[in-house]
């Protein structure tokens, strides 16, 4: 199983470049752009729905845009466990985005960023991973984008302050992205995790589809995890304001 989604996974990217050119319709409302930055002034909301393991989860995401490099936003959640008791609302993650290269600075036209924030407080129960205190990150982005094609990848590292769970992971994230119409877009993303406690070492691979309206988009997602054998599925709304 592993071997042929690696392998549906790779076929999928190296596809990309090939028939991915044609599209430069949109870009400038693409939120579900792994390299997408806001504007000045700009505010976008990502509401997610997300099912695995018997839990659902509902988030929110408002991201404000202080100028062209710099944008600051906060998530809040709140999860139904239907079989067992790791119910109510998550931690709070304030983050923010810092644009360090844009694709005029350089010849190989790399866009990347660096990322930071805070994850604290929500219920003793649902506070990730394993109900800690709070966490804090910061990881570096980059990547390239096509007039039908980004391709990028985040290295993010996180640091869990808690008596008892207190530990280190570190996430790397490659993503490819395609914009196969106007207003469609395909995506497929892996995540390893390696954590300072192994118990917590995640591989993910997914995918995603997006429909877009003017400055809405409209997404679903299929993910599975090869460490636990979990599949997770959810829908999401981008608006942009």
């Amino acid at each position: 199983m592993r071997k042929l989604l690696f392998g549906l996974f790779g076929v999928f990217v190296g596809l990309m470049p090939v028939v991915g050119d044609a599209h430069a319709e949109g870009l400038q409302f693409d939120t579900s752009d792994p390299l997408y930055m806001l504007s000045t002034n700009e505010v976008l909301s990502e509401t997610a729905l997300t099912y695995w393991d018997n839990v659902l989860r509902l988030e929110e995401t408002v991201s404000y845009g202080l100028n062209n490099r710099l944008a600051v936003g906060i998530n809040v959640n709140f999860q139904q466990d239907f079989d067992g008791s790791e119910d109510g609302f998550g931690a709070v993650d304030l983050g923010a985005t810092y644009r360090v290269g844009t694709a005029d600075s350089n010849s190989a036209r790399i866009i990347s960023d660096v990322l930071f924030g805070l994850k604290f407080g929500g219920s003793s129960r649902v506070r990730t991973p394993d109900y800690a205190d709070s966490t804090y990150y910061a990881g570096y982005r980059f990547g390239r984008q096509w007039a039908g094609v980004t391709l990028a990848a985040t290295i993010k590292s996180s640091w869990i302050f808690d008596d008892d769970r207190g530990m280190a992971y570190i996430d790397f994230m490659p993503e490819a992205y395609f914009r196969i119409a106007n207003d469609w877009r395909l995506g497929a993303q892996f995540t390893l995790r390696k954590a300072t406690d192994s118990h917590y070492n995640q591989e993910w691979l997914g995918g995603k589809i997006i429909k877009q309206y003017g400055r809405t988009q409209y997404g679903a997602h299929l993910d599975y995890e090869f460490e636990s054998d979990d599949l997770q599925v959810g829908v999401n709304v981008n608006i942009l304001f």
